[in-house]
């Protein structure tokens, strides 16, 4: 039973075979082979599910099954030629080669297999011609690069011909099996810097993306060797030897994303153990006096990208626990660190920033709260074991410590502002006649003063000092970081006027002096970028803004500051500049270019503001408590002169170019604020042509398309308020009108506000009505949805502008198949807006309809089923006292009456024959013309069908 069976599962499989159901002959094969002992029915089967996986590319199985046929059958020549051609597909020419070679011995005239042959043999020589080739090319360059006699330029050309050729798969086993790697540590040995960079580039190409690989050359190098070659003072050799270190830890992690199989993947069982030993290296270089500035910034980056989990979905963040038990110290060590004292570390100005934001994502990547306890138990035991009365320098580096970690993790920093004698500490160092521990104490300073209880102590113990410090300091970056300390302690309260903390005043004379140097171009633009920052503070206080404003010689010095440095950068990026150049000039333009958006935020009062709920403000009142006043300048009329003011001085020429920056210097915090002013400045209808005019649309797309989603949906609000009023074509010139749409539709959210939903709809609605490739992309965005859901809002705004859109986009014929559709109700509500009594909802109702009637006769018929109103709503629309919107009813009637002769034997029978004549026979004036005329063709249609006659 069971062989009968298995023969007639065989058939089957046969016959899905020849119907090209290779899938399900496969399965007919599978299930015939567990039913049958019979060695030539199972060597059939073999053979032929076999030909199954070669038509279906599974080639691995294909070759498995023809192996166990030739097992049975060792002259099957069937299967030795499926086993060839799947061998071959697989790679190994040598053993399909082999099968090929048998078959052509039992078959000798068979044309088939001798071609085969041919071209087996021929990829063969060619692959072992390569192979050769590479082998001695590898060895001549080797020869070239250890030779000390050879000429500087072969040995130039022999190195990079060594780096190209680690970076190719082939190339990299090549020198691999080629025992590359001795002889790479041998020109490590060399230690001459060329050919050292040429070895550690090799490598780098060889660990990229092979696990097994990766793994030998880490266990033949050492880790221990890597590191102290990314230590040295040679900026261009720590670059290299950390990107060979990424590639390792990518390829040990599995971040390459190369999928690992066979032998390789057997070789590399754990590297959970090499990862460990990498990271405990790194950390051992952040503390170590032989590693450079260079060496630690890169130990500090490797750390930052590989330790934290990259997805907090991730469960395992065990790498950051062992960094936190066992190097967590060694980081708040390079954290404290003062440049100006004998102790310090070997540093650049990057490190101590380095160091800070590897704090804060260890702390973000710990899971709950005694992770967190343990973290900053860490970091108070820390802290506290550098007080020391005797020694003034280890209360320096305690004190630099708390004001790295407040660059990092705040609410951390902020609980250890709240150690017992640390504020103390500060206050005191200002105090000191050391210049170091006075710059370490104001930065401190700086960083505490961001919660406003902190400011209130310093400013009741240290302000007085911060002024002393500021009049009597000789040494420019103590009283730059000054003022911009004084100016952050001014500006505590933010917006709210009854909680300034200076004398009247005060603020403002700081803010003068700030403006005196922003417009000093004699000073370096270091300083005029902390004046600058200063600013940044202090208009948060209304009249500093206010007259910051009317300064315009101060405004466009700041403008252009902020231009100046963008365009330095970009050409610097064109250049052959080193690398760690170009990050630091683009740390300081980030800070620059972030200092003037926050200062144009406050200057047009953009920034966010609780609603003040009036009963609130009572009660609040009543129980003695705090509440927030207004400044007068503050209001709505001073906040419009300053938008006048600064769109006057130029400020949209500025952040047009601000928004082209570098991605490097211009964050997603950055672009929020710029969002955030661009907004403001869009506020006044009259102002949005001046904004057009200075390339202020097409500045906002990049805005609404990037960066935060807070900034994101300020951004796309601007760009509806410009697309309201404006021709798109002279806004968005080009291909960038394209780009609009996408904001606009995200504003239809119902998580937005109405305003934001009323003028994203009138922004489409303008751009719907220029052209029908624009409402094509209205519709590939998914906005019909959105659209057709604000129809049925009872705001009349918004069912309004919703209804206007949607006359623009039925033009559409993917718009108009939806109403096509069956199961819909998008017909009937088109129908019954027209009888609403908001008569510009009527106008964009009827026009609708009488597009939707116009473009298909199956809509006219429709109209006449979807409501019992719908004759009555007619006859409405073609008696409308707006001409506008008769004439849409008249044009309705007449698409009713062309559609069908029982329609219009319908119509002629109602009162709408007497509502046209009456309408037919008025004189048609210069207004009335299209109106009278429709109505006369509506008639002349009913005289065609004959269901009337002409009067003579």
């Amino acid at each position: 039973m069971a062989e009968a069976e298995a023969a007639q599962l065989k058939e089957e499989g046969n016959q899905h075979f020849q119907r090209q159901d290779y899938k399900a002959a496969t399965k007919s094969y599978s299930q015939a082979l567990k039913l049958t002992k019979d060695k030539a029915l199972l060597a059939t089967l073999y053979r032929n599910r076999a030909a199954c996986g070669l038509k279906t590319e599974s080639y691995a199985q294909a070759a498995s099954d023809a192996s166990r046929a030739i097992d049975i059958n060792s002259a099957d020549i069937k299967a030795l030629y499926r086993r060839c051609q799947a061998l071959e597909r697989l790679g190994k020419l040598d053993q399909a080669f082999k099968d090929v070679q048998r078959c052509a011995t039992l078959e000798p005239r068979n044309q088939n297999f001798q071609e085969t042959l041919r071209r087996l043999n021929t990829s063969i020589q060619e692959q072992l011609r390569v192979q050769f080739s590479t082998d001695s090319r590898v060895q001549t360059m080797f020869e070239i690069l250890l030779n000390e006699n050879s000429e500087a330029d072969k040995r130039e050309k022999a190195a990079n011909n060594l780096i190209v050729l680690g970076r190719e798969e082939a190339g990299a086993e090549r020198i691999f099996q080629s025992n590359g790697v001795g002889l790479l540590l041998q020109l490590l040995d060399t230690k001459k810097p060329e050919l050292v960079l040429a070895a550690v580039r090799t490598l780098s190409g060889m660990c990229s993306g092979h696990r097994a690989r990766a793994t030998a050359i880490l266990h033949t190098v050492r880790i221990d060797r890597i590191c102290s070659l990314m230590a040295v003072e040679n900026e261009e050799m720590s670059l290299a030897v950390c990107n060979l270190l990424q590639a390792i830890i990518d390829s040990l992690s599995g971040e390459d994303k190369r999928e690992h199989r066979g032998k390789e993947e057997a070789l590399v069982l754990d590297t959970k153990k090499d990862l460990k030993q990498i990271t405990s290296h790194l950390l051992d270089m952040l503390v170590s006096k032989k590693v450079s500035g260079q060496g630690r910034d890169q130990a500090l980056n490797l750390l930052n990208k590989n330790v934290p989990r990259k997805d907090l979905a991730i469960h395992d963040n065990s790498r950051t626990i062992y960094v936190v038990d066992n190097g967590l110290r060694k980081i708040l060590k390079v954290v404290g660190q003062v440049p100006d004292l004998p102790s310090c570390l070997p540093l650049t100005d990057n490190t101590r920033m380095l160091a800070s934001i590897l704090i804060n994502k260890l702390y973000d990547d710990l899971r709950c709260d005694p992770e967190r306890d343990h973290f900053r138990k860490i970091c108070e035991e820390y802290i506290t074991g550098k007080f020391d009365p005797q020694d003034m320098d280890k209360n320096v580096n305690a004190i630099q410590t708390v004001s790295g970690i407040l660059q990092g993790p705040f609410d951390l920093g902020n609980q250890l502002l709240g150690m017992k004698g640390v504020m103390e500490m500060m206050v005191a160092l200002c105090g000191s006649e050391r210049e170091a521990d006075q710059l370490v104490a104001v930065e401190a300073l700086i960083h505490a003063s961001t919660k406003l209880s902190r400011a209130t102590f310093i400013i009741t113990n240290g302000v007085s000092l911060l002024k002393q410090i500021y009049k009597t300091t000789k040494n420019e970056k103590i009283k730059i970081r000054t003022l911009v300390g004084l100016c952050k302690l001014g500006s505590a309260g933010g917006s709210d006027y009854g909680l300034r903390q200076f004398a009247e005043g005060s603020t403002e004379k700081l803010a003068k002096q700030c403006r005196k140097w922003l417009c000093n171009t004699a000073i370096d633009t270091r300083t005029r970028r902390w004046a600058v920052e200063g600013l940044a503070y202090l208009t948060l206080d209304a009249d500093v803004k206010d007259d910051f404003v009317q300064d315009i010689p101060a405004l466009q010095a700041m403008f252009e500051l902020a231009k100046a440095r963008i365009v330095l950068i970009s050409d610097l990026r064109k250049g052959c500049l080193a690398l760690v150049l170009r990050a630091q000039l683009a740390t300081s333009d980030k800070t620059i270019l972030y200092s003037v958006a926050n200062t144009l935020v406050n200057c047009t009062n953009s920034y966010d503001v609780k609603e003040v709920v009036p009963e609130l403000v009572q009660l609040a009142k009543f129980s003695k408590q705090h509440v927030p006043e207004e400044h007068p300048k503050d209001k709505k009329d001073f906040v419009d002169m300053r938008v006048k003011r600064l769109l006057k001085a130029g400020v949209i020429s500025a952040l047009a170019c601000m928004v082209k920056a570098d991605s490097a210097i211009l964050t997603d915090q950055t672009k929020e604020l710029l969002a955030r002013v661009f907004l403001a400045l869009c506020d006044n209808p009259k102002d949005r042509g001046t904004i057009v005019a200075q390339g202020g649309g097409k500045a906002l797309i990049p805005l609404a398309l990037e960066g935060t989603d807070v900034g994101k949906v300020k951004a796309a609000h601007g760009l509806a308020k410009i697309a309201a009023v404006s021709n798109p074509d002279i806004a968005f010139p080009g291909e960038r009108v394209y780009e609009v749409v996408r904001p606009l539709v995200s504003l239809l959210d119902t998580q937005r506000d109405g305003l934001q939903n009323y003028e994203a709809l009138l922004g489409l609605t303008n751009l719907s009505g220029r052209s029908d490739k624009l409402r094509q992309k209205i519709f590939k965005e998914k906005a019909l949805p959105d659209i057709e859901n604000y129809m049925f809002e009872n705001h009349d705004q918004l069912r309004q502008a919703a209804t206007e859109c949607m006359c623009n986009m039925v033009i559409n014929k993917e718009v108009q198949e939806r109403f096509l559709a069956d199961g819909n109700d998008r017909l009937k509500l088109v129908v019954l807006l027209c009888g609403e009594e908001d008569d510009k909802l009527q106008n964009a109702a009827a026009g609708a309809l009488a597009m939707l009637t116009a473009a298909h006769k199956k809509l006219c018929l429709k109209m006449t089923q979807v409501t019992t109103q719908w004759l009555e709503i007619l006859q409405r629309l073609c008696l409308h006292d707006q001409l506008s919107v008769q004439h849409r009813g008249l044009v309705i009637a007449y698409n009713l009456l062309s559609a069908d002769a029982e329609l219009a034997r319908k119509l002629v029978e109602s009162e709408l024959l007497e509502i046209l004549t009456v309408v037919g026979k008025q004189e048609p004036d210069e207004k009335r013309a299209t109106v009278v005329q429709t109505a006369r063709e509506c008639l002349i249609k009913c005289m065609d069908y004959g269901f009337i006659k002409p009067v003579s």
